[in-house]
């Protein structure tokens, strides 16, 4: 726990003495008004994890002490006339005093403390007889609940195309402090990134004039003073090149590249109405496996070329057809 220790103010029970730092190390000495000293004015915890206050008083006076603790101003625990009270707030079930408070010792103690546990916390003491000088019978402790980064997601931003730009981005939503992301690729080798391509309060990474060999697991890992969490992502880095496949009227050229397989298309009504066909890019997700692209692209070919020589064959014989049909017209004409 990050928690600042408890003075052990146990030492010395007397109600005109108090013990601790006294300036020259631990010791007792004695008190001619009533005080509320504090152990530390800062107390750090983890969220999930106890948070004790440190706080003691110092008294002339044999009577029980009326006590309050306040979290930015507003009352979360009392003891008056010998009775404790919990108020109603978030903390009513987590909080309490650590000590009897005929110890002296008015130290709060806060379990599975939550982020907004965060804030300024004041104690006040006043007993019947005893006098105070302003503002000695108040102690002031801020308390700051440290959150671990939740995990973060990861994101690609861009088309990783061969020469083309792209941004990976991660970002946690909880995390206090802030975490600072840092990128590195694992696989097939190590690599670890500095800005300016890598940006660690962002948590983006940009990738510039793509290659294949770029191509990899990359993971990012959010990280503050309290824990840190991690995330990948696959990036695979693909070529693209132009292949024209206007055989036919209207198909223009299109786009292909490694898990693109060329698939037949068929379109009715050619220049002299006969059948027309073209070969098209069958896009598959950049995510398939390289054996489902080798397989597809070999169907998809071996597809094409069946279909081709059908084709073919079939406007072959429907021109020697026509062909046939025109010359026994002229026959009969004759």
């Amino acid at each position: 726990s990050l928690s600042s220790p408890v003075p052990l103010v146990s030492r010395c029970f007397l109600p005109v003495r108090f013990c601790g730092d006294v300036g020259m190390g631990w010791g007792c000495v004695s008190s001619a008004v009533l005080e509320v000293h504090v152990g530390t004015g800062s107390v750090f915890s983890v969220e999930g994890q106890q948070a004790v206050l440190p706080a003691w008083y110092t008294s002339h006076s044999q009577k029980k002490p009326y006590v309050t603790w306040l979290l930015d101003k507003e009352d979360i625990l009392t003891y008056m006339d010998g009775v404790m009270k919990v108020e109603e707030t978030e903390l009513k079930p987590r909080v309490s005093f650590l000590y009897p408070i005929l110890t002296h010792n008015i130290s709060l103690f806060i379990n599975a403390t939550r982020e907004r546990d965060s804030g300024q916390y004041m104690c006040t003491v006043n007993v019947v007889d005893d006098a105070t000088s302003t503002g000695k019978n108040i102690g002031v402790i801020n308390l700051t609940v440290l959150v671990p980064p939740a995990p973060p997601t990861c994101r690609l931003h861009g088309d990783p195309a061969v020469g083309a730009n792209v941004t990976l981005s991660c970002a946690s939503e909880k995390g206090k402090p802030s975490p600072a992301y840092q990128w590195q690729r694992t696989a097939p080798t190590l690599q670890v990134f500095f800005p300016p391509a890598q940006d660690r309060a962002r948590g983006t990474l940009k990738l510039t004039n793509l290659s294949l060999d770029l191509s990899g697991v990359y993971v990012c890992v959010a990280e503050n003073r309290v824990g840190s969490a991690e995330c990948s992502i696959i990036l695979e880095v693909h070529s693209s090149e132009y292949v024209s496949a206007g055989l036919g009227r209207g198909w223009g050229t299109h786009t292909w590249s490694p898990w693109c397989p060329l698939v037949p298309m068929v379109s009715p009504g050619g220049i002299r109405g006969e059948l027309t066909f073209s070969l098209l890019p069958l896009c598959l997700s950049p995510a398939a496996s390289t054996k489902a692209v080798i397989a597809g692209a070999v169907l998809g070919s071996l597809g094409a070329l069946a279909t081709v020589v059908f084709f073919a064959r079939r406007v072959v014989s429907y021109r020697r057809k026509k062909r046939d049909s025109q010359e026994e017209a002229a026959n009969e004409i004759k």
